[in-house]
């Protein structure tokens, strides 16, 4: 058994930062659980710190059986994946696999047939007599995948192995890594600040920020019923359209009105999310991600009540999609989770934000069909498919669900 449990674990530096706050989290046998968040959320502190590179303030780490805060790293029986990949530039390939198990004092046979079989299994046969300097930088990665499989570890952990590749080697790699981590069963831990790759690769995701977790589920939980507002934000892409929202009934009927757009409210959404009830009449944080908005002329007939209308300000035409990008009349929300994530897209995304609230204005993006005949300047109807939509509390920021 090779499950790792954290428990209570925090990292408090000198100057008095506390990078890592009361971290607990169970990770079975041959789990793939990924960490992600932005810059600084402690991410990779917390993966240093099971590792034994980095000294725990206080808390524990378990793995397998053994309680490891006070071993060495070389103690663990765990293998690092960095992102610089720490090749020996002087070794061949082989060399490089083979390093950790000659450190050892492992039998020649047997060092032989583990660089082999990681080599088969990587695609590396017949590169084994190659320098690093030599190989592209997928392979390089595949080599530092190589060093760690070898060593038959209880357990993989890889800080960020990807970043350093380009955009399409990385959707490559990221199907390698997944299926090597299946076939081999070993636990994982993988950081990562590439929220696609989190969804992709982990059974499970750990949210963070600012060193405290914030969520920990699969992937599609994760999207579909994020805790607060910083999960619903940070995950998925284009990232949600969030907006201040009225929340009332009209005739019996369930609305959420804002910007002038009234938008129909089905039972199914009030029996699903029943501390609703509880807002009524009151200011919501509204939540609409791309994907459920569709134009009106390519869907046809649609439901009463579950559309707006808006000029579309920018038209991105990606083929398989059309993000129309337009704007509506109600400020956007400002709160620190928010201004966390837009710190996170860049200083001009969060001036952005700031402009658009003194304006009293949002910038709403749509992910369309194909289909679409949609122009720049056009005035546009949308379908909102508000069965979908969520809900967050303005003053705690937390998701309404359960009463």
């Amino acid at each position: 058994m090779s499950q790792i449990v954290i428990e209570d674990l925090s990292k408090v530096y000198a100057d008095g930062t506390e990078a890592v706050s009361h971290l607990s989290l169970d990770i079975a046998d041959e789990e793939f659980m990924v960490l992600v968040g932005p810059s600084g959320c402690g991410k990779t502190t917390a993966l240093r710190m099971v590792a034994g590179l980095e000294d725990m303030t206080s808390g524990s780490v378990r793995i397998g059986d053994r309680l490891v805060n006070d071993l060495s790293p070389k103690d663990r029986d765990v293998a690092m994946v960095f992102q610089n990949y720490a090749l020996y530039p002087h070794m061949n390939v082989y060399d490089n696999m083979a390093f950790s198990l000659k450190l050892r004092r492992a039998d020649k046979a047997e060092i032989d047939k583990r660089v082999h079989e990681a080599a088969r299994i990587l695609g590396l046969d017949q590169l084994l007599n190659k320098k690093p300097r030599n190989l592209s930088g997928g392979q390089r990665q595949r080599v530092a995948m190589g060093r760690a499989i070898v060593r038959e570890p209880k357990a993989f952990l890889m800080d960020e192995p990807l970043s350093n590749l380009d955009a399409k080697l990385r959707v490559q790699m990221r199907a390698e890594i997944a299926r090597i981590q299946a076939s081999l069963g070993v636990t994982t831990i993988y950081v990562t600040h590439d929220q696609i790759e989190a969804m992709t690769l982990g059974d499970r995701v750990a949210v963070m920020k600012k060193g405290l977790l914030q969520q920990v589920d699969a992937s599609q939980t994760l999207y579909e019923h994020p805790v607060n507002l910083f999960v619903a934000g940070f995950i998925g892409s284009p990232a949600m359209n969030m907006v201040e929202a009225d929340l009332k009934r009209i005739e019996q009927n369930w609305v959420v009105e804002f910007g002038g757009h009234t938008l129909g409210l089905d039972e199914s959404v009030l029996a699903a999310r029943p501390a609703l009830h509880l807002f009524e009449g009151r200011r919501v944080i509204l939540g609409i991600r791309p994907e459920d908005f569709e134009d009106e002329q390519v869907l046809g007939e649609v439901p009463p009540g579950r559309t707006i209308e808006a000029r579309v300000d920018l038209i991105e035409a990606l083929g398989s999609e059309v993000m129309a990008h337009f704007t509506v009349g109600a400020p956007p929300v400002l709160t620190e989770d928010v201004k966390e994530l837009a710190i996170d897209m860049g200083a001009e995304h969060l001036d952005r934000i700031v402009s658009d609230a003194e304006r009293g204005t949002s910038v709403f993006v749509a992910s369309l069909s194909p289909k679409t005949r949609v122009r720049e300047g056009d005035r546009l109807k949308l379908f909102v498919d508000t069965a979908r939509a969520h809900f967050f509390d303005p003053s705690s920021g937390l998701g309404i669900y359960t009463e």
